[in-house]
């Protein structure tokens, strides 16, 4: 990848600020439209005062959801394109002072020069993972409005009247009906998703013949590896998902390893589940469990360490294209 034009953008709902970086040094910045018009009008610009091809020009943003569409599916079949966790790209940089959108496009022009050996480019996903991404989306919206409801109810029995407490279910009753109805829609909505792709139906067969791996989990993988396509290493995978120990020494001082908190925390939480259901249901796991807990080791350290085995064990089922079985347990993870 011999790129000679590092192109930033700052991403947000309306604007998109450019910065064009060329042998460590900013040529020149616009700001347009969050749109197509917008998107030709810079291209238009890019070539009228560097005279580049779209092949030698790498593009890279910070990831900000939805507001990337206009710009990724403008660019995906032209040019190469980075998407990068903004906690990196802040990281990387070391302390900077001032922010603003046009600084911060240049920052990320900078950051792509600096570090285009190890670029990522990034690969459009299928239509269908992008409906299932936008189908999760919802249901986590819904479950947290769900237990926003239901937590003040909990949280007064005991502390005002039983009138009172009995209003106070009544008034929500309704609504929260209403969102568990939401919620079953949606759940089936996935599974009509999942069943009708004979591929992405295929990958969910695998993952989920792991014990402990809900239907949640395993959809939620799938779409933040990509179908495992962006993703393809357990280790970095597992690492993306903060259930990887890092070392904290500095001189004579020697700290305890630690996971990192820059993760993705809802699929550190997933995981989570997964490990306590599977050192419940999975006889290896919860023998493994009790013998490293007997041993005096801390809980959550073991809990972390299932984690890890279960990464280890959904890739392995992928990479092998066979469902999990006990017996080959030793090959697998």
């Amino acid at each position: 990848m011999n790129f000679t034009h590092f192109v930033g953008i700052d991403v947000s709902k309306d604007t998109l600020d450019f910065a064009v970086v060329i042998s460590n040094k900013v040529v020149f910045h616009q700001r347009v439209s969050n749109d197509k018009k917008g998107i030709t009008q810079f291209l238009k610009e890019l070539r009228k005062q560097t005279k580049a091809k779209l092949v030698d020009c790498l593009f890279c943003l910070e990831f900000t959801g939805i507001y990337n569409n206009p710009l990724l599916n403008a660019l995906h079949s032209q040019t190469s394109i980075w998407v990068e966790r903004a906690a990196h790209i802040k990281d990387s940089l070391g302390l900077c002072r001032g922010k603003t959108d046009k600084l911060d496009s240049k920052r990320i022009a900078l950051f792509a020069y600096k570090n285009r050996e190890d670029a990522r480019l990034w690969a459009p996903p299928r239509q269908v993972i992008s409906k299932l991404d936008r189908l999760t989306a919802q249901r986590a919206r819904l479950t947290k409005a769900i237990k926003l409801l239901k937590t003040p109810l909990s949280n007064t029995e005991g502390f005002i009247s039983k009138d009172d407490q009995k209003a106070n279910l009544q008034a929500c009753q309704q609504s929260l009906k209403a969102l568990k109805s939401d919620l079953k829609a949606t759940d089936k909505s996935i599974a009509e998703v999942i069943e009708s792709d004979a591929e992405l139906k295929h990958l969910f067969e695998r993952v989920t013949s792991i014990k402990g791996i809900s239907q949640t989990t395993a959809v939620e993988v799938i779409i933040t590896s990509n179908e495992f396509k962006s993703i393809t290493d357990p280790k970095k995978y597992a690492c993306y998902a903060g259930v990887v120990p890092f070392e904290h020494s500095s001189g004579q001082r020697k700290g305890k390893a630690k996971v990192s908190q820059m993760a993705n925390k809802k699929v550190k939480s997933l995981l989570h589940l997964a490990a306590l259901s599977a050192i419940q249901h999975c006889q290896e796991l919860k023998l493994y469990y009790e013998r490293k807990v007997a041993a005096g080791k801390n809980k959550m350290l073991v809990i972390n360490n299932v984690r890890n085995k279960l990464v280890l064990r959904i890739f392995a089922c992928v990479r092998d294209d066979r469902n999990y079985d006990e017996n080959y347990t030793h090959s697998l993870a």
